[in-house]
């Protein structure tokens, strides 16, 4: 009996050896998600768990850095972060990150919720994203956002009080309190350390309970492709705001000038770019329009004299437009100053340059044709009585004296043109 026990405890003991390598031996994958919440981030969050469970990896982390972003996207990501089938940990870093708005539901609808030192959470409370939505249509969605937050709070065992203050009362916390009001689980000083304080945890998944064994886990980040990169960039309200200049600024001068091209195919691009920015910002179509309406009021300068009205009514309706253009509380997610004034000065300049050249152009003399000679000097080759030949800018032209006949030699004024004769008066005494 003693044999079979100890038999026993060896195989159990070898089982369990065998089996503890296994779990280690599972690699952790990471992805950074930074900037705003938008549907290429939910692009980026389903490249991640899919490949994730493609190299078998024991735990996704995502490094959360975001001030909020789209309602929809935000629900997305939650939904599959809920619906995950391997553990999946929010970790709310580097040093100084936050998760706000859109970032508290992601961070809360995780298996595990970790937050790096120096690091904040909260201030949820729903954003409209035309800047026109009424007060009982504003409840309703504050009333949904809430439910949401709650909802998520319970199914993951943090504070659901909390969650629907965040949303509510826009109220934001540091990473200690938040572990004290049991928003998130931990604080890990880096990667390393938050891979050793979740190893041993047990989360549910949909597929079931799952142990954590993370302590000295393979880390494999998870690179953002190319072209996720560049929808990344472009969906920047700086960025946006920019394309969506540059774009109506090549428009114009295509339409100003047909057949250059160029202009237009820049112009066409940036504005298919930034419309596609502009679909997942929240947009104040006030500002839009004031936007439109400064462009017109540039390109009506050039058409009608208004002694420089026109113009500043449309640098003014630029700039303000520019200021109003996203209706978000978060800096992250409006015009930076340091965007606007050059843009807008940019802007202005183009249209008033081109305004100072049509101006130079209708008041400057003509170089070319018949207007060109008006006024030029010549020398006559033979005695104009009336008519005889005249050089003129080294071309001998047939021409008519007008009034006295001029001796061969004599300086002569052109006065007239009709067709290829010149009419001319004497100018002065002068030799050929």
């Amino acid at each position: 009996m003693k044999l079979a026990a100890v038999s026993v405890a060896v195989v159990a003991l070898v089982a369990a050896a065998l089996a503890a390598p296994a779990r280690a031996a599972q690699p952790v994958s990471t992805i950074k998600l930074d900037g705003v919440i938008s549907p290429v981030t939910v692009r980026l969050v389903e490249t991640a768990l899919a490949r994730a469970q493609a190299e078998r990896a024991g735990a996704l982390v995502i490094e959360l850095d975001t001030p909020g972003g789209l309602e929809r996207s935000m629900r997305s990501i939650c939904q599959r972060l809920l619906n995950a089938e391997l553990p999946v940990i929010v970790y709310v870093a580097p040093t100084g990150a936050r998760a706000a708005s859109a970032g508290v539901f992601i961070t809360m609808a995780a298996h595990v919720a970790a937050m790096a030192p120096a690091t904040n959470i909260g201030a949820a409370h729903p954003v409209a994203l035309s800047g026109g939505v009424d007060k009982e249509s504003m409840k309703k969605i504050e009333n949904d956002a809430a439910a949401f937050a709650r909802t998520i709070a319970v199914e993951r065992g943090r504070n659901a009080e909390w969650a629907e203050k965040a949303v509510r009362q826009s109220v934001s916390i540091t990473e200690r309190e938040a572990v004290r009001l049991k928003v998130v689980d931990l604080v890990a000083d880096s990667l390393p350390d938050l891979l050793d304080k979740i190893d041993g945890r047990t989360v549910k998944t949909v597929k079931g309970p799952v142990t954590l064994a993370t302590r000295s886990a393979v880390v494999k980040p998870i690179d953002i492709g190319f072209r996720d990169r560049v929808l990344n960039v472009i969906t920047d309200p700086n960025v946006a705001y920019i394309l969506m200049m540059l774009g109506m600024l090549g428009l114009f001068f295509e339409l100003s000038n047909p057949g250059v091209v160029l202009p237009g195919v820049i112009g066409g691009i940036s504005l298919i770019l930034a419309f596609f920015a502009l679909q997942t910002l929240p947009i104040n179509y006030a500002g839009l329009l004031l936007i439109l309406f400064g462009i017109v009021l540039l390109i009506a300068e050039i058409k009608v004299v208004s002694h420089g009205v026109l113009a500043i009514g449309g640098i003014v309706a630029l700039a303000l437009g520019s200021i109003m253009l996203f209706d978000a509380p978060e800096l992250d997610l409006r015009v930076s100053w340091a965007v606007i004034v050059p843009t807008v000065a940019a802007t202005a300049g183009v249209f008033l340059f081109v305004v100072a050249a049509g101006v130079r152009a209708l008041t400057s003399r003509s170089v070319v044709g018949a207007p060109a000679l008006l006024g030029q000097t010549g020398i006559a080759r033979e005695r104009l009585q009336p008519e005889g030949q005249v050089l003129v800018q080294g071309e001998l032209w047939r021409a008519v004296a007008r009034g006295t006949p001029v001796e061969e030699g004599s300086r002569v004024r052109i006065v007239d043109v009709n067709g290829l004769t010149l009419t001319v008066e004497k100018a002065g005494e002068g030799g050929a």
